[in-house]
């Protein structure tokens, strides 16, 4: 292509051809020139030279003689020269384009122009996948409605159900259009009907453009034809179609621009596209231009290799000459029949993917009938419009022409036309879709399309009746599925006709026909589209047709043998194509049959539905028995069936007989869902296990809450119809003969089972009731409305468990199609959960897991709605059941309603709906009686394999059957004899309320001859004639369930068909006689006179363990006949059941009445006694062990307790000061011990030693959050416009920052480094979990954790570990300094020296040099340590001296790590000591332990005793002026410009440790000196040159007064006098006035500044007291903390009164006369200020009062931050981030993984953190509403601290539901931060590799 353009170059600027009579085309102006000049030429009335000529230019300009065949050669050379000339030419083309449109204007001027006559209706934008987009459901009326956020917001959605979603496949905004939306929901720009006031377009503002545009479009098409190569057999050609549409980005994106332009150029565009006389003329490929030729043929060529035929004008579209295209049709037998298998070859169909090597399964062909035909091969292009699309498909829907394609929609005429196009190219979609290998992207881009298309109902309409585009897409549905068809196994595989899709082919495994389903469902939502649909009898054929295929699909087999070898994982492709294929549809259709007008469609589709299934059982061969060990869970013929008669019963009041079929079709019918119900609980029972995991994955999709009603509801309704309609005795011995336990139902104690094994009998058993139960009482389909419907399973969900709301919608099935979002009656949804649940606001407990709003049932509804049955229908695992079952029990307990073990409550049912009466039938017929006396009399005699789940079971049929009795039975005894009943002699009638009265004495039964039955057989047996003598006194014979069953079906058989005989009986005989290796059977007589209600009582009594328990409550209170709900008997265990039982039973007849109070009467002596006691004596000694092992068990636990109570005592004291008062043991005092510690590893306790030393498990970080405080109050907020911005200057790190630098500019470097601390940013904090360890013990354990790979949540090789005990995460090991543990009062006492003394001790101890002791593994421990602590933080954040690596730099740091520590500390205790105490913070402080470690490393560096600021602070200078020599050298800091805190610290480390506390007192009083002054001198510079002069008046006076050196007004005055000297106040001038604050100053304000001015150094100072000398911290109020603390510190004198109110000056205690030392102070100030007035007024001022550091402040609602980050261009790269973050320590934009901002490795975050937090970053990730935290190199996700209005997180915004912030969790991620603790609390943490 780039040749080509270069000819059209050659082609521009070459020799002209002679009928131009323009000039050359030059640049730019002749253009203008030109364009004008054509323009006046076209704008005449004749313009036929004008058009020639124009004609002649665009041929020239936009040559297709491009030969494209040489570009593939060009391209490499073109590439390597950057392409210049090609893509210079192109641009040529475009200008000249677009100045031609333009007609001699400016372009610019031109699109404005055009765009004012816009008539905006619509909106119409456009967007691609992840779009941020919304959709309102309270304003859409097609589910697919969406908004983009502009025109979301600038409309009214208050209230409103909508939500936010990120685009899956691109989509357009609706606004404006009224068949998609409601036009309360426009926005402000599209309410308004604009058109009319839009003045008419001028005819001559577009009239070039309708010249230029076709040749533009055709050069296009041109393009695309010529770049278009078939793809050789296998090679994918994406890469070469990709390159031919790089080249053409210009060109569409010049289009897609112009369609941007408004309404007048749309229809200008639309005119061009479908007009079809321009196409004739410029693409017929006549004519005497060889391109034009060429590029024809390829069209042809493209045609025909997509398998289409180009019908020449001169044929019919009917009958086609069989060129290579079209497919040779075997057309066999009758049309469409699926039955017929033949071979289709069309050109598409030989798929390279060699499909045949598919196991055994072939591939199935089928002929498909002629009609088709026209519609799947044939095609026209009679426009631009049409090959466009065409070559869209073609190029596989590249997204910029998808663009073009959707942005033309807002043109009316354009969307009717391009529907119709898209409709006639729709089988080619389907073709290229199933070729494509992106189909996932093509699927988008399709739907991007169709969706625009398919949900204007009015649209769809049009198309359909003109196009149809019903046919045409149930015709390529098929035809896609044909495909991939293979003959079906189930049931008879060798004859089987049936062909079913397979589920491994790629087609079903990708979803790839999602597209066309998704459309076939869309346009099915359309009320007058599915009408037609359901009118349409051959539609409705082939659609059932359709549905065929996938009816048996995925077909599992049982193993019996061993385990399959390869679990396939096809079927979760077999459930979402049942699901999206045939269910979604079916209730798209349905949705259209709810009301009575409605009926023939419903009969339509149930006809051809029965014909569908008819043929389905003809073509697998199936008659009576389904073939055993196999089951497939797909039936969507039996499905469609099922559903369409509910619709028609429940609202069309169809008599429901008229749509059944015969009585054998039912007993079809109801196989094969009876089989998958028989599976289910083998599959439960472990009878599959041998298939692997999927077949129970099978089992759980089933009833999974997107699939229950579409699979499992409509199975079990069916089933229902069956039962109600068929002989009860017939469907119930199926029922048990499906399930397997046949054999079971025996009154023998013993017996065999042919087809079961008996570990699974006890389960199948179960399993058979339990279906019966859920089969008798739902009511789904059976007359329960929506409401009750939804109510039933939002209580059924919420009693398995607490649901979140997300959760409940994502449960609780929706009816009609999922895809849709829309819930019926989503109002009622939360009418219902109001109504039924309480809501729990998520709480917190701090450290604990993050917890989510849950609603809870409400206490009614546990007593009144809890179902059972519907639980266990709806439970996907069965622990589900159990946890329902427990939270039941927990609320009776709780409320007091029943104290043990209950049993599932029996509830009452709605009402059943007429048509279904019939299914009460089983209850009431002899068959279940004979099962549940059976049982009943089974459980009584302890028979194996029979549990209390059972008996329930049992129980709750027969109080089904005992609710559900007809009303005619009467006292007297009916009885209806049939002579040829087997079992008569069992029951004389069916009704269960007198069966249950009916004695039964003997039974004649079949059991093994080992069995115990047979030994006391009784004598009668021998002779056959008191046999029959028995048989009349109740003697009920064998009875065999399948017998019966046979029996009856031969009866329903030869009602209705004679010949059917033939085939059933020999497949009967075969299959049921028994093995021949099982034991002889014979036949035993067992006596056993009793009746159910005998049965029932004798069960009361064994379960509750007495004789005669049950005595029936009527006797003592008649009224409970009259009013039978009593509420004592709705909740309890089998006792409370019984007894119910048989209060109903007799409540509904007097004989039973009377015959229970006779069974009573008769002591009734115990069944078997010795079994039962036996049984009784077990189970009370179970009960007896299991209450001493209770017991046992909590006496251990309590003893363990204790234990390790102590034990966490000890371990935590190990470092608490109170008992680590070191000291130097120079005085032998009696009571010295040394301080004991215990090794967590192992065991061991004892004193640590130089040689074997122990240390604390320490975790080093570094920190930078003292760094985040700031003095002001107001907290920052997070930006979220343009305008609010952060600046960090007034942060604590900045300040200090600055006036680290101030210093350094001005004095000596060594000395600035001793004036201030750094560690504000990057500073080391130590924290410990208080346990401590041997050093060597700790290396042998790191040792065993670096060769344990697995722990892989730390990186042991940068030193990371867990405490071995607490597994707190930790990363070094602290060592103890050995040293007595003494009885602290010995070194507390006031030693009586004078303060003169004191300080010479403290100047000596301090000159001593501080050798590093001898090589001990201690001072090695000391040593690596302080490696640790130092590698902990960055270097910027170490060195800071001008001179790197001076040992001043290494000074500067380790006091400074004390003083990091010591500030953190005093924040996590709120910033001040009044709470006083050992807060928690003290019990872990390793402060101590620290101490040491610095003071050690401290005392190497020992400062030159004439700069130790010792001596400036405690003596006089003499020689003054000495300074004035070396000018040239920088001076010292002068000491007022001293940070006293480090000073303390300073002075501190340099002793000898451990300190005496006389020094340490000592220190603080002569340091509080220089503070009070630095107060002073700080106050006199910010008070006003008026305030001064009084203040030195009034202090002048008082000086004589005594004690003057306490008093502030007299030192005030002093230092003021002595300042004046210098500079310092003067020149002030015009900034006076800025500086000063107008306050008047009072005695009490200037009291409370210098209160402020001293209090954090007296804070941090008793902090240290506090962890050196283990003193305890006083507590007080605030007001007091000055003077609390300064008495604590020993500033106060003992004998102060507290009268009279405080003053701060009585605490200064001068070492040396006051006003001496303070001249000498001031005169350093004075010196300075000599040069730097300014500068020396800044570092007097220093803001002591810092905040505590807080997060930012982020806004109440989550979309103001989403709506501004989520556009907003990155800073460093000015693109959107792909993951846009900020950080919420100081607000700063960052691209989460962007590789656009990477530096040197390290990914924008992992920097950020770096810089912002010294290693710990805390990020919210914009599109996830989800907080990331960065620490060192791991990471975790935090959580959300954002909330919908039901207390739930929605990450990655899936939800889009509005969301609230959460200030208590807010509070917790904010107390995390400052107190360091995000690696102990949060336990998911993984490395990051740079890479966030």
């Amino acid at each position: 292509m780039a040749a080509a353009a270069a000819a059209a170059a050659a082609a521009v600027g070459g020799p002209q051809p002679p009928q131009a009579e323009l000039p050359a085309p030059g640049p730019g102006l002749d253009k203008a020139a030109t364009a004008a000049h054509l323009k006046a030429a076209l704008s005449r009335p004749d313009n036929r030279a004008g058009a020639e000529e124009l004609q002649a230019l665009l041929e020239r300009v936009l040559s297709a003689e491009r030969p494209l065949a040489a570009a593939a050669d060009g391209e490499e050379a073109a590439a390597a020269g950057g392409g210049g000339g090609a893509g210079a030419a192109e641009e040529e083309a475009l200008e000249w384009c677009k100045c031609l449109l333009a007609g001699g204007g400016g372009y610019d001027e031109f699109c404005a122009a055009v765009r004012a006559y816009d008539p905006a209706a619509l909106c119409g934008l456009v967007w691609t996948a992840n779009f941020v987009a919304y959709r309102c459901r309270t304003c859409g009326i097609s589910p697919c409605m969406s908004l983009c956020a502009e025109c979301f917001h600038q409309g009214d959605h208050t209230g409103h159900d909508f939500n936010m979603f990120r685009s899956q496949a691109g989509g357009a905004c609706d606004c404006g259009d009224s068949n998609v939306m409601r036009e309360s929901g426009f926005c402000k720009r599209h309410q308004i009907k604009s058109s009319s006031n839009i003045p008419c377009v001028p005819k001559d503002l577009l009239m070039m453009s309708e010249f230029v545009l076709p040749r533009f479009i055709f050069c296009l098409i041109q393009y695309l034809r010529e770049g278009y190569n078939e793809p050789a057999a296998d090679v994918p050609s994406e890469k070469d179609l990709n390159k031919v549409l790089q080249l053409l980005e210009p060109q569409i994106s010049f289009l897609e621009d112009l369609t941007k332009m408004g309404g007048a150029m749309r229809s200008v565009l639309t005119q061009v596209l479908t007009n079809q006389q321009n196409y004739k003329d410029l693409t017929s490929g006549l004519g005497e231009n060889a391109c034009a030729k060429k590029s024809h043929e390829k069209y042809l060529i493209a045609l025909k290799s997509s398998g289409l035929t180009y019908p020449e004008d001169k044929l019919v579209y009917g009958i086609q000459e069989p060129s290579a295209g079209t497919s040779t049709l075997a057309v066999q037998g009758f049309s469409g029949a699926t039955g017929t298998l033949g071979q289709l070859d069309s050109s598409d169909e030989e798929d390279q993917d060699g499909s045949q090597g598919l196991g055994k399964r072939k591939r199935v062909k089928l002929s498909s009938s002629t009609k088709d035909q026209s519609i799947m091969d044939v095609l026209k292009h009679k426009s631009f419009l049409e090959e466009l699309l065409f070559w869209t498909i073609k190029y596989e829907f590249p997204q910029k022409m998808v663009t073009f394609l959707l942005n033309m929609l807002p043109d009316q005429e354009y969307k009717v036309a391009f529907t119709k196009t898209f409709v006639q190219h729709y089988a080619f979609i389907m073709k290229t879709l199933k070729k494509s290998h992106e189909s996932d992207t093509m699927s988008n881009r399709i739907v991007h399309i169709s969706v625009q298309l398919f949900s204007n109902e009015e649209l769809a309409r049009q198309v359909t009746e003109e196009c149809q585009l019903l046919d045409i897409m149930v015709t390529v549905l098929l035809y896609m599925m044909e495909s991939c068809l293979i003959k079906s196994e189930l049931q008879d595989e060798e004859n089987s006709l049936h062909v079913v899709v397979n589920c491994g082919e790629a087609l079903l495994k990708n979803n790839t026909y999602w597209p066309l389903v998704s459309d076939f469902i869309n346009i099915l939502s359309h009320q007058s589209v599915a009408k037609r649909f359901l009118e349409d009898h051959g539609l409705l054929v082939t659609w059932m047709n359709f549905v065929s295929f996938f009816q048996g699909m995925n077909l599992n087999k049982r193993e019996l043998n061993e385990h399959v070898e390869f679990e396939s994982q096809t079927y979760y492709a077999a459930f979402a194509a049942e699901l999206e294929a045939c269910a979604q549809p079916m209730w798209g259709l349905l949705s259209h049959c709810k009301v009575r007008e409605t009926q023939e469609y419903t009969r339509n589709v149930v006809r051809y539905c029965l014909e569908a299934l008819q043929d389905w059982f003809d073509a697998i061969n199936f008659v009576d028995e389904p073939a055993p060990n196999q089951v497939t869970f797909h039936l969507p013929l039996h499905r469609y069936y099922a559903m369409f008669l509910s619709k028609a019963v429940k609202c069309q009041e169809l008599d429901l007989d008229s749509v059944l079929p015969d009585q054998e079709m039912l007993m079809k019918l109801m196989i094969h869902p009876l089989q998958i119900q028989a599976s289910l609980a083998e599959i439960h029972s472990n009878m599959w296990v041998r298939n692997g995991l999927q077949i129970k994955g099978q089992a759980m999709t089933y009833v999974q809450s997107h699939f229950c009603n579409s699979m499992i509801d409509p199975d079990i309704y069916l089933l229902q119809v069956c039962a109600s309609r068929l002989d009860p005795d017939y469907f119930i011995s199926s029922v048990f003969e499906r399930f397997k336990v046949v054999d079971l139902l025996t009154m023998a104690s013993q017996h065999q089972n042919t087809v079961l094994d008996a570990e699974h009998e006890r389960s199948m058993l179960e399993g058979a009731l339990t279906f019966l139960v859920i089969l008798l009482s739902l009511r789904l389909h059976l007359g329960m409305s929506d409401d009750e419907i939804l109510r039933a399973e939002m209580v059924a969900q919420l009693c398995m468990n607490d649901r979140t709301h997300s959760s409940l919608l994502d449960l609780i099935p929706e009816n009609p199609n999922p895809k849709s979002g829309i819930i019926p009656g989503s109002y009622s949804f939360e009418s219902v959960l109001s109504a039924v649940a309480d809501f729990k606001a998520p709480v917190f407990e701090p450290g604990g897991s993050m917890q989510q709003g849950m609603y809870t049932p409400k206490a009614e509804v546990w007593d009144q709605e809890f179902d059972p049955v519907m639980v266990i229908l709806r439970t996907v695992y069965r622990r589900d059941v159990q946890s329902a079952m427990d939270r039941y029990t927990a609320f009776l307990k709780q409320s007091g309603k029943f104290p043990g073990n209950p049993w599932p409550p029996y509830k009452k049912r709605t009402p059943l709906h007429p048509s279904y009466k019939g299914l009460m039938r089983l209850l009431h017929c002899k068959t279940l009686h004979i099962v549940l006396f059976t049982l009943l009399y089974k459980i009584l005699m302890d028979h194996q394999n029979l549990s209390e789940h059972v008996l329930c079971m049992v129980l709750y049929l027969i109080e089904l059957g005992l609710e559900n009795s007809t009303e005619e039975e009467s006292d007297e005894e009916v009885s209806v004899c049939g002579p040829e009943r087997c079992h008569d002699s069992w029951f004389p009638g069916s009704n269960l309320v007198s069966n249950m009265r009916h004695f039964i004495n003997y039974v004649r039964v079949r059991v093994p001859e080992t069995a115990p039955e047979v030994k006391r057989d009784s004598p009668a047996s021998t002779s056959s004639d008191s046999l029959s003598s028995l048989q009349n006194s109740g003697t009920a014979q064998v009875f065999s369930l399948v017998a019966e069953r046979r029996k009856k079906f031969q009866e329903i058989i030869n009602r209705s068909s004679s010949e059917a005989n033939q085939v059933v009986r020999p497949k009967t005989s075969s299959k049921w006689s028994a093995p021949g290796s099982a034991p002889q059977l014979t036949t035993a007589i067992l006596e056993i006179k009793e009746s159910i209600l005998s049965l029932l009582i004798k069960l009361h009594h064994k379960l509750s363990g007495k004789q005669n328990s049950y005595y029936p409550p009527w006797l003592d209170d008649i009224e409970i006949l009259i009013q039978p709900e009593i509420p004592k008997y709705n909740h309890g265990d089998g006792i409370t059941a019984v007894e119910r039982i048989l209060l109903k039973a007799a409540l509904q007849s007097r004989m039973n009445k009377r015959i229970i109070e006779e069974i009573c009467r008769k002591v009734t002596p115990p069944v078997p006694p010795k079994k039962i006691t036996a049984a009784e004596k077990k189970t009370l000694d179970k009960e007896e062990r299991r209450q001493k092992a209770r017991e046992r068990q909590q006496k251990l636990l309590a003893e363990f307790a204790s234990r390790q109570k102590s034990f966490m005592e000890t371990a935590m004291d190990v470092d608490s000061p109170e008992n680590d008062i070191p000291m130097e043991i120079t005085t032998a005092e009696p009571q010295v011990s040394e301080a004991v510690y215990d090794c967590v590893i192992c065991g061991q306790s004892g004193p640590s030693s130089e040689d074997r030393p122990t240390g604390l498990v320490v975790l080093l970080q570094a920190s930078s959050v003292l760094g985040q405080c700031r003095d002001n109050i107001e907290p920052k907020k997070l930006p979220i416009t343009e305008e609010e911005q952060i600046y960090p200057w007034d942060t604590c790190a900045a300040v200090h920052d600055v006036r680290l630098s101030l210093l350094q500019r001005y004095f000596k470097d060594s000395s600035c480094l001793l004036a201030v601390s750094i560690g504000w940013e990057g500073g080391v904090y130590v924290q410990t979990c208080g346990h401590t360890l041997h050093i060597d013990c700790h290396k042998s354990y790191m040792e065993s954790l670096r060769n344990d790979q697995v722990l892989q949540g730390f990186s042991v090789d940068k030193g990371e570990f867990t405490c071995p005990l607490c597994r707190q995460f930790a990363n070094s090991v602290l060592p103890c300094y050995p040293g007595s543990n003494v009885e602290s009062n010995l070194w507390q006492r006031p030693s009586n020296k004078s303060i003169q003394d004191l300080i010479k001790e403290v100047e000596e101890l301090q000159g001593r040099p501080g050798a590093f002791p001898s090589e001990t593994n201690l001072s090695k421990e000391m040593e690596s340590v302080m490696k640790d602590i130092k590698n902990t933080t960055q270097k910027k954040y170490r060195d800071y001296s001008k001179t790197p690596g001076s040992p001043d730099n290494d000074f500067l740091f380790m006091y400074s790590v004390a003083r990091t520590n010591l500030e953190l500390e005093l924040i996590h205790r709120g910033g001040n000591l009044c709470s006083g105490g050992a807060s928690t913070a003290g019990k872990r402080s390793c402060l101590n332990q620290l101490f040491h470690v610095l003071a050690l490393h401290m005392r190497l560096y020992s400062i030159d005793s004439e700069y130790n600021p010792w001596r400036k602070l405690t003596q006089l200078v003499e020689e003054v002026n000495s300074q004035q020599g070396n000018e040239e050298q920088q001076p010292e800091v002068p000491i007022l410009y001293h940070d006293v805190t480090s000073l303390l610290l300073i002075q501190i480390l340099m002793m000898p440790q451990p300190l005496r506390k006389d020094h340490f007192t000592c220190i603080v009083k002569v340091l509080f000196t220089l503070l009070y002054t630095q107060a002073l001198v700080a106050l006199s510079v910010k008070c006003s040159e008026e305030d001064r002069s009084a203040w030195k008046h009034t202090g002048a006076l008082k000086k004589n007064t005594c004690d003057t050196e306490k008093s502030y007004e007299v030192l005030l005055s002093f230092v003021i006098s002595e300042l004046s000297k210098g500079k310092l106040y003067h020149e002030e001038g015009t900034q006076e006035s800025a500086m000063v604050s107008p306050i008047s100053w009072s005695p009490e304000s200037m009291e409370k500044y210098l209160q402020d001015f001293c209090l954090p150094f007296l804070r941090i100072t008793s902090l240290l007291q506090h962890h050196l000398f283990g003193e305890d911290l006083p507590s007080c109020q605030e007001e007091e903390e000055f003077s609390v603390l300064s008495s604590c510190l020993g500033l106060l004198p003992t004998f102060y009164q507290t009268e009279h109110p405080f003053i701060s000056a009585s605490c200064l205690d001068w070492p040396v006369p006051a006003f001496d030392i303070i001249s000498q102070w001031c005169f350093e100030i004075n010196s300075f200020t000599e040069r730097h007035a300014e500068q020396g007024k800044a570092l007097l001022i220093q803001e002591a009062r810092w905040k505590l550091p807080h997060l930012l402040q982020l806004p109440e609602n989550y979309n103001t931050i989403f709506q501004y980050y989520h556009r907003k261009t990155c800073s460093v790269c000015t693109k959107v981030p792909k993951d846009p973050a900020v950080c919420l320590v100081c607000g700063t934009f960052v691209c989460l993984k962007g590789l656009c901002c990477k530096q040197q490795s390290y990914c924008e975050c992992v920097l950020h953190s770096q810089n912002c937090g010294a290693g710990t970053g805390i990020f919210l990730l914009i599109n996830a509403s989800v907080i990331i935290i960065i620490r060192g190199h791991r990471f975790c996700l935090w959580g959300s601290v954002y909330l919908d209005a039901h207390g739930e997180e929605d990450r990655d915004l899936r939800r889009g539901k509005p969301l609230y912030i959460c200030k208590e969790r807010y509070k917790v991620l904010e107390q995390q931060w400052i107190s360091h603790t995000f690696d102990h609390i949060n336990k998911r943490w993984g490395p990051h590799y740079n890479g966030l």
